[in-house]
């Protein structure tokens, strides 16, 4: 009974991301920028593989850093990017231990708040409280996702 939720909270996190994509590359394509657009589809693709590797650590590891470099290139080139981190910020805690989830959670809303900045011509208090109560909020969610499955793995 405890999967339906989280599956939903899944399904949720995925259809953001394919959405966050969908804008960031409509944007940068009606701003005559093919390269970002590629690189944003590149992104989507490798962003599906996610399921696929999901229940073997040791590729879900692989898979999230290639994800992670890959918005790190795209969020530096175009703005619109820079949002397609709010499902990624999902992602770590699903993937990572603990420690080694809130420590990426960390780098990349740094990271966010950094390209929103350079973007922005420099820090202003939306840019900087934005992607942080974002992160915030998606860690917490995240955080009881985890809780929820353990939960469900405990009882019959």
């Amino acid at each position: 009974m405890m999967d339906i939720p989280l599956r939903l909270v899944r399904w949720a996190v995925h259809v953001t991301a394919c959405g966050l994509l969908l804008f960031a590359v409509v944007s940068v394509l009606r701003e005559g920028r093919a390269a970002e657009a590629l690189g944003g589809v590149l992104l989507g693709l490798l962003y599906a593989a996610g399921p696929a590797v999901e229940g073997r650590p040791p590729l879900a590891r692989v898979w999230l850093g290639l994800v992670t470099a890959g918005w790190l290139v795209l969020a530096a080139a175009a703005p619109p990017f820079v949002w397609v981190v709010f499902p990624l910020l999902f992602a770590y805690p699903h993937v990572l231990p603990l420690w080694a989830a809130m420590f990426g959670v960390t780098v990349l809303t740094s990271a966010t708040i950094a390209a929103s900045a350079w973007h922005a011509g420099g820090l202003s208090l939306p840019v900087l409280l934005g992607p942080g109560g974002a992160a915030v909020v998606v860690t917490l969610l995240a955080l009881a996702c985890r809780a929820l499955r353990a939960e469900s793995r405990v009882r019959p």
